[in-house]
């Protein structure tokens, strides 16, 4: 029996394969978050420096995600292959390093088990077929650039821009909308927080949001077309209000301190690739339409 059949028969199976897979990934993001944002820093350095007409740095070794090898961050301790199965090791090793006991974050385990849920969720909410693939790849994705917004207030090009462009390939084959509505959705989502972002800072002098969610929420609309961006900008605009008083008052921070969009975005986006038609209809029909 061919393996795709095999999960079109048993979608159970499809399932947890999907959110071991997640589990997998997760254990790569945790990887990305940590390096990329380092990586794209020496790299802005070194433009700099050329930029300027500087002396060139001194070129320091080989750091990519896949060099070095992962390592202690307390006691430069490498990592075994046993010590790095997502979740078990963590398990295992009671949340501390082997070698200086050290504490491990809880971060890298949520970020497993986050990512392995929401593969398998996919996985159940579409069943076995294309769909449930990119909409995996688009999870991932959009967990990955989220911690390293909610991080380092940066949304990488690296990440978002393949996105976008996927999302317009996809939907040249009408996987989730036809092309034209996946073309004006990027075009639409871009648009409009790019003329947020100038009324604000006409008015104000000041700079309220970053180029990365522009970007970002045009991703949301390649994939989903124009019909996501109203429910998106509506979910993303009030969870982020209630969390982001929520973060200030917890932090006793001014009320000016900056909250990364990003992650608000990345998940009003998904709900409404996921569920935009339902919450739509609910709508109109709880309103009398």
């Amino acid at each position: 029996m061919p393996l795709s059949e095999f999960f079109v028969l048993y979608p159970l199976a499809f399932v947890l394969v999907a959110a071991l897979l997640g589990l997998i990934i997760g254990s790569f993001l945790n990887v990305l978050v940590w390096r990329l944002p380092k990586m794209l820093d020496r790299e802005w350095r070194l433009q700099a420096h050329d930029l300027l007409g500087l002396p060139a740095e001194t070129p320091g070794p080989v750091y990519n995600l896949m060099l070095p090898h992962s390592q202690c961050p307390h006691c430069d301790h490498r990592i075994r292959a046993w010590e790095n199965i997502p979740v078990f090791s963590y398990v295992m090793l009671r949340g501390r390093c082997s070698s200086c006991a050290a504490p491990i974050g809880r971060r890298y385990p949520l970020t497993e088990l986050t990512c392995g849920a929401l593969s398998g969720f996919v996985a159940w909410h579409f069943g076995f077929g294309w769909q449930a693939g990119m909409v995996m790849v688009l999870t991932w994705g959009l967990l990955g650039m989220s911690l390293i917004d909610a991080e380092h207030q940066l949304l990488p090009d690296t990440l978002v821009l393949p996105l976008l462009w996927l999302g317009l390939i996809i939907n040249s084959f009408g996987l989730f909308v036809s092309l034209d509505q996946a073309m004006w959705g990027a075009v639409a989502g871009y648009l409009a927080l790019w003329s947020v972002f100038w009324v604000f800072k006409l008015i104000t002098g000041k700079e309220g949001m970053g180029y990365g969610d522009f970007k970002l929420l045009a991703m949301l609309g390649a994939w989903g077309g124009w019909q996501v961006l109203p429910l998106t900008l509506l979910l993303s605009s009030l969870v982020g209000a209630i969390i982001g008083v929520i973060v200030l008052r917890l932090r006793d921070a001014p009320g000016s301190t900056q909250i990364p969009f990003g992650p608000y975005l990345a998940i009003a986006g998904w709900i409404a690739l996921l569920w935009g038609g339902q919450i739509t209809d609910f709508y109109w029909q709880s309103v009398g339409f």
